[in-house]
């Protein structure tokens, strides 16, 4: 009789449809259509390029594939999907689907279309904010609590996938906390089907609540494969509200350099004892400094909160107000000290221009890494490819058609953005990430992959 009644109760944990609950929760998701207009060229490679470069003949290439239509202003499009939040026309979607956009229109589930205008945006979190105008009440989703989302619940994922129009996808909670890209990144990862379209669209629990804003996919051709990323709602929903109230985000900033406290420093640090806290390694001008923090501290706790990583410590801070005095004990000498900081406002921070600045070279230097053979994007080759501004990046010129990467799906024109979870600005930081992930004992390197503005991962073997 008890096994009988375990079944029975295992049972009901399966949902034996989702289909209730995709008709109570379609009509508060949308289907994204965005439109830019691209200038045409003014002429050949030899504008990008010095000419006789080894690289003009990869940018010839790349304009002969567009055709002669590529000397005129033409417009694009791109698809993405959204979710509308609140019954005024508030949609919230990915940041990279709108990203440029001259003209942003949004299509319901139940018919019809409604121009939108960008509220705001934040492209560390890879979220944007939207507003339609409409004359009766939208139907709309609420956020739930993306912490109390359990590996092995069941989640549904709805959007555009590939251009197809409305579709439900459903699968379970992989695994949280995942950090693919930036430092504020808490990925809820699942195997519900999520393709190129899914890009902004929601995960739903089963009480029809948002956990998750569908935003990437591990792939090695560009299809699911049944590792999607949804960046958890309890980071977005801190996002949105900024966004809403401000346009922007304003996050706290601390103002020091830290790194993780390793088992072997335990020993070596007096008084520390457990591998645990940032151990700051420089303290330059800002609030930290103000506060009176050493280079050699290792933090403890910020504002009541336990410190168990950098990365932990980085999302508390970020999520802590500006100028909002705060608590903070360190370890210094042995003893534990508490400082009082005044937090900055990071994107000010951010936004400071250096006094120098190392002069640009005259001409890109290419390397071939792993059958890729990679330069240093510039703001040409940025408006070439069609890569927003402010994009760092190695741009591939061309891929050996026998190596791993030809056969992960890479293509000459990809611009590689992040490899090992850190951002590429150089060939060397690429050099860098492959030797870490060697001496690591790591059998693969994880690259973040964009095309046409598409990101993608691609985990790409290393030991060719």
């Amino acid at each position: 009789m008890l096994f009988v009644m375990a079944q029975t109760l295992i049972a009901q944990a399966r949902p034996d449809s989702f289909a209730e609950l995709a008709e109570d929760i379609s009509p508060a998701v949308v289907n994204i259509t965005t439109s830019t207009v691209v200038a045409g060229r003014t002429g050949g490679p030899q504008g990008i390029v010095p000419e006789g470069s080894p690289f003009e003949d990869f940018f010839r290439e790349f304009q002969d594939r567009q055709g002669n239509e590529g000397d005129q202003p033409r417009r694009t499009s791109a698809l993405g999907s959204g979710f509308v939040i609140s019954a005024d026309g508030f949609v919230v979607t990915n940041n990279h689907v709108i990203e440029g956009a001259d003209e942003i229109l949004i299509e319901f589930f139940e018919g019809g279309e409604l121009p939108a205008k960008v509220i705001g945006t934040d492209k560390n979190t890879d979220i944007a904010l939207l507003k339609v105008e409409s004359d009766e009440p939208l139907d709309f989703v609420k956020f739930g609590n993306s912490d109390t989302a359990r590996v092995g619940d069941w989640v549904m994922a709805m959007g555009n996938p590939l251009g197809q129009g409305f579709s439900v996808s459903a699968g379970i909670v992989s695994q949280r906390g995942r950090s693919l890209s930036g430092a504020y990144d808490d990925y809820i990862q699942t195997d519900a089907a999520i393709n190129r379209g899914n890009s902004g669209g929601p995960l739903f629990n089963m009480d029809g609540d948002v956990i998750g804003v569908n935003t990437a996919i591990l792939s090695p051709n560009g299809g699911s494969i049944g590792i999607g990323f949804s960046m958890a709602s309890n980071v977005v929903t801190k996002v949105v509200d900024q966004l809403k109230e401000f346009g922007e985000t304003r996050r706290g900033w601390l103002g020091v350099r830290i790194q993780d406290v390793t088992e072997d420093m335990v020993d070596a640090v007096d008084g520390l004892k457990s591998a645990a806290g940032a151990m700051v390694t420089d303290v330059p001008e800002g609030p930290a400094l103000e506060g009176g923090v050493l280079s050699g501290d290792v933090i403890l706790s910020f504002d009541g909160q336990a410190v168990k990583d950098v990365r932990g410590l980085v999302r508390t801070v970020g999520n802590t107000n500006v100028g909002k005095t705060v608590d903070m004990v360190v370890l210094r000498e042995g003893g534990e000290v508490t400082l009082q900081i005044t937090l900055g406002r990071r994107e000010e921070a951010e936004g400071a221009v250096p006094a120098s600045q190392p002069a640009p070279s005259s001409e890109p230097v290419e390397k071939e890494i792993l059958g890729l053979t990679v330069t240093e994007l510039t703001d040409e080759m940025r408006e070439e490819l069609g890569v927003s501004e402010g994009t760092d990046g190695l741009v591939v010129s061309n891929v050996d058609e026998l190596s791993k990467a030809y056969e992960k799906g890479l293509r000459a024109g990809d611009v590689l953005t992040e490899a090992g979870q850190q951002k590429l600005t150089s060939i060397a930081d690429l050099e860098d990430r492959i030797t870490e992930a060697t001496e690591a004992g790591r059998k693969s390197l994880l690259l973040l992959v964009r095309r046409a503005g598409e990101p993608r991962f691609v985990a790409l073997n290393i030991e060719e």
